[in-house]
């Protein structure tokens, strides 16, 4: 009996920043009948518009894009939240014989949807994250660091010491339920996925991306970026909203402490980073087809080779 015959079939077109997954999903729903749900978790907020590369009207050529500018900046959104409300969008898209096609470059959203990734449901306390967060101040987040390394060495080894939060978390499950998070990380992948995916990341050139990196900041500059920053900007109250890339490396620039030109660097420079993050994030995923993107190649037959993928992938 074949195993996959009940799960629902997805598209998955992820990557780093500025490699055209957009556009090759949106081409991707017009041929095969789709809807884009989107992966992305600076795009779920409100009037993140640029900042985010949210596609406008005209780059959704009437596709339907689901779980894009819902969320107020000043309301908290947990990869938990997103899964939920993704299971959602994607039996709905699927119930009505449409294609759901998720689109991103969040990984921690595509792989947690993808992999039916249950959550604990360990509570909080305050106290002991407090005592923790001072102890960072005191002695460094290497110390903390090194209080997960006795217990729970895999989550130790995966988390780096500027990660403070998931650090701090960690060890506030492991106190709480006596059972470490790499552990409960396994137990929440022992049930199966609901989904047959097809997942495919546009892939260019290193340089050629860091290229176009650098034309789309220049081309959000020209958006009014630096407007939308100082929007975000001047509220307290939008904290992780504010923390976008995109908004803080602009900070200076607004309060007058550095100017425009060393900003846009920095930012150029972070978009960057990021983008090799990224990159890195999804290379470690080997069910990822990777679909050669660069100036020699032709658009269309790219986007032929990507649907040849998607057909091949939903007879298996």
């Amino acid at each position: 009996m074949n195993d996959n015959v009940n799960k629902i079939f997805v598209a998955v077109v992820c990557g780093p920043t500025a490699s055209g997954k957009t556009k090759l999903a949106v081409d991707l729903a017009l041929e095969l009948d789709g809807e884009v749900v989107s992966a992305d978790s600076m795009q779920i907020y409100k009037g993140m518009d640029i900042a985010s590369a949210k596609p406008t009207e005209q780059e959704k050529k009437g596709v339907p894009h689901h779980l894009m500018g819902f969320l107020e900046p000043t309301q908290a959104f947990s990869v938990a939240d997103y899964v939920i409300m993704a299971r959602k969008v994607i039996a709905d898209i699927h119930e009505r014989g449409k294609l759901p096609i998720i689109c991103g470059g969040t990984g921690l959203y595509i792989n947690s949807l993808i992999d039916n990734i249950e959550f604990d449901d360990t509570g909080s306390d305050p106290g002991y994250r407090a005592e923790l967060t001072a102890l960072a101040a005191e002695k460094g987040n290497g110390a903390v660091l090194e209080m997960l390394e006795r217990v729970d060495p895999q989550s130790a080894a995966e988390l780096h010491e500027n990660n403070l939060k998931r650090i701090i978390r960690a060890l506030e499950v492991y106190k709480l339920s006596g059972i470490t998070m790499s552990e409960q990380k396994r137990r929440s992948r022992l049930n199966p996925s609901p989904y047959e995916p097809c997942m495919m990341m546009p892939d260019y050139p290193r340089e050629e991306l860091y290229e176009r990196i650098d034309t789309r900041v220049d081309m959000m500059l020209e958006a009014g970026l630096v407007d939308e920053a100082r929007e975000f900007c001047s509220h307290a109250d939008y904290v992780t909203a504010a923390q976008a890339i995109g908004y803080k490396e602009l900070r200076p620039y607004i309060e007058g402490r550095l100017s425009l030109e060393e900003c846009v660097e920095t930012l150029k420079r972070e978009t960057r980073r990021y983008a090799k993050r990224q990159l890195t994030w999804f290379k470690k995923d080997s069910r990822i087809e990777h679909i050669l993107m660069c100036k020699d190649v032709k658009y269309d037959k790219i986007l032929k080779n990507a649907k040849k993928l998607v057909k091949k992938y939903s007879f298996l």
